[in-house]
């Protein structure tokens, strides 16, 4: 896959402050701290389209990305440009801040995950180093239930050694109740290429 553009459009917490629903959507969840900011930095082929904190806890809002991409022709060119939004949706688990703060942000992503008619796939990102915690099974369980599509993706596999991934994504799938997971690293880069063969609109 080519990415000809990726901007970012717009934070918001509100559904009145959304974006029309013009665009297919791919929300992105995980754990605080889970490399949701520098997946999608990575998918994008950008170095700071999402801003990355060692912070856990610090996306607060939904913030909403324009992603133009192309699939790859083998002469060298590329296919018709397609447009979607990528939504990276603030972490569950740990994030910080007051009680009543933290049940706010819960409100607002169960709205935009429950309500939002143009998104199609909800991916769950789950930290490959520590495997699936409850609060991963709880999500992915949580977006089948209400039929959304599930892409789970397991990230920073490269602090794993090459031996030892393939256990692990067995043990995070199997956890998840779901066929398969993604191995993803933004740091070595792989997994990019099958995350936007899983979430590329068709």
């Amino acid at each position: 896959m080519i990415v000809l553009g990726a901007d970012f459009l717009k934070s918001a917490a509100q559904k009145k402050d959304w974006p029309q629903p013009d665009k297919p959507e791919v929300a992105f969840c995980g754990r605080s701290n889970v490399g949701k900011s520098s997946c999608l930095n990575a998918l994008a082929g950008r170095r700071a389209l999402a801003r990355v904190s060692r912070t856990p806890g610090r996306t607060r809002l939904l913030n909403f990305f324009e992603v133009r991409i192309a699939e790859r022709a083998r002469s060298g060119g590329h296919g018709a440009p397609r447009e979607l939004r990528l939504v990276d949706l603030p972490g569950y688990g740990y994030a910080s801040g007051p009680r009543e703060e933290r049940a706010r942000w819960k409100a607002m992503i169960e709205s935009y995950l429950r309500g939002r008619e143009t998104l199609r796939t909800l991916v769950v990102l789950v930290d490959g180093e520590l495997g699936a915690q409850p609060s991963d099974r709880e999500m992915v369980a949580w977006g089948k239930s209400i039929g959304r599509e599930v892409v789970v993706v397991a990230t920073k596999l490269d602090r794993l050694g090459r031996t030892r991934r393939s256990g692990r994504m067995d043990e995070i799938a199997a956890s998840l109740d779901v066929d398969s997971a993604i191995a993803f690293s933004a740091k070595e880069k792989f997994g990019v290429d099958e995350l936007w063969k899983a979430i590329a609109p068709r």
